[in-house]
């Protein structure tokens, strides 16, 4: 036993590491249960729609596309080098 620890904080310092240890323990059982039932349900079946919530599109916005003047482009390409570190 350690000099300057009193019998208290030794007993205190104990039953931490015992309960450190023991919570490791439970974490790692409950994360392998769980990654070896995750290979049994590989595709989530589809939630219910909820008929009081409107219906969402599933598609995104439809994609923009801006024509560059080639002044741009290379006003453009030194801004990428010089924030690139002239590489």
């Amino acid at each position: 036993m350690p000099v300057h620890l009193t019998f208290p904080q030794l007993a205190v310092l104990t039953v931490l590491a015992v309960a450190s240890i023991a919570w490791l323990i439970f974490v790692t059982r409950i994360l392998r249960r769980s990654r070896s039932g995750s290979e049994a349900r590989t595709v989530l079946p589809t939630p219910p729609a909820l008929p009081a919530l409107p219906r969402q599109r599933q598609s995104g916005p439809g994609r923009e596309a801006v024509e560059l003047t080639p002044a741009e482009r290379d006003a453009f390409a030194g801004l990428v080098r010089q924030l690139d570190g002239g590489r």
